[in-house]
């Protein structure tokens, strides 16, 4: 058992507006390459994302906690981020990295998190980013912080993924046709009643998307292509940056599907499932009657 003192945390109102701001990635931002991966006629967006989870700050110099625990290779993805954000100037860079759920429980991070004015969750599996995280004190300090201050979070990949709720955990290119065949968990619940999918034009995961709403028509879908994201403010306002776009789904129109026929080896079939496409300088208030709240 931990020795260590517990995180204190402020009484969190499920009501309250956050105050900090969400940045969602849909994976391979650009990291100085000279063109972003999709960009019309070879335009250039040099770091124009990652600039940007600076910039959001309003801090000349921030101080920046990189969450590698998605990773495979925590080591070699903080190295690669070290190096974009110190050709950005930025100073202080930390890292944090559990591959075990005891050791954050054991772990005493609050002055950290304290510290940080924006921490940034890179890729690589989201299933054990919540597995890790889910009901610690670690993660409830990160919520306290992103609704009490003007912490910017900020996650690509899986690392957006897991922002959501619902979150998909499983589905690939080949079974996310087949009726229930998408696996969908709870996510650390930084937006609620959102599914947040991402590489989601590269890998073409529409389909699997389009399921996850089905089975839970209140929510809101957002795929985010790569290269390209979604900022949050106000836990609801969402403003689109990047090279690419972004897929909006939303259910609340559906008249019917065959979500039910689970198990049957069926192809998935939805009725009136509405679809908005945003670009760069879009914007998408998450509808007041499903609000995105902790």
């Amino acid at each position: 058992m931990s020795k260590n003192k517990p995180i204190e945390i402020k009484e969190l109102n499920s009501n309250q507006a956050p105050h900090g701001i969400l940045l969602l990635i849909g994976g391979h931002e650009n990291k100085g390459e000279s063109s972003a991966k999709g960009t019309p006629k070879g335009g250039k967006h040099p770091m124009e994302i990652l600039k940007r989870f600076i910039s959001l700050t309003e801090i000349d110099t921030p101080v920046i906690e990189v969450v590698t625990s998605a990773s495979s290779n925590g080591d070699a993805s903080f190295k690669d981020y070290e190096k974009v954000f110190g050709a950005l100037k930025i100073k202080e860079i930390g890292h944090i990295h559990h591959d075990k759920r005891c050791d954050v429980l054991q772990a005493d991070l609050s002055d950290r998190l304290e510290k940080a004015d924006a921490i940034f969750f890179s890729g690589g599996d989201q299933l054990k980013l919540t597995s890790i995280y889910g009901g610690t004190p670690f993660l409830a300090k990160l919520k306290e912080r992103y609704v009490n201050s003007n912490l910017v979070l900020a996650g690509t990949s899986a690392g957006a993924m897991a922002f959501s709720t619902p979150m998909i955990y499983a589905g690939s290119k080949e079974l996310q046709q087949i009726a229930g065949e998408v696996k969908i968990t709870t996510g650390l619940e930084f937006l609620k009643d959102v599914c947040i999918d991402t590489h989601f034009v590269d890998r073409t995961r529409f389909i699997r998307m389009g399921q996850v709403i089905a089975t839970n028509p209140s929510s809101i879908g957002i795929g985010l292509e790569e290269d390209t994201a979604m900022i949050i403010r106000d836990g609801k306002n969402g403003e689109v940056i990047g090279s690419g776009v972004v897929i909006i789904m939303e259910g609340f129109e559906i008249t019917e599907s065959n979500i039910l026929d689970y198990g049957s080896g069926d192809r998935i079939s939805i009725h009136n499932l509405k679809v908005h496409i945003l670009g760069k300088g879009s914007f998408y208030p998450i509808p007041k009657s499903h609000p995105a709240q902790i």
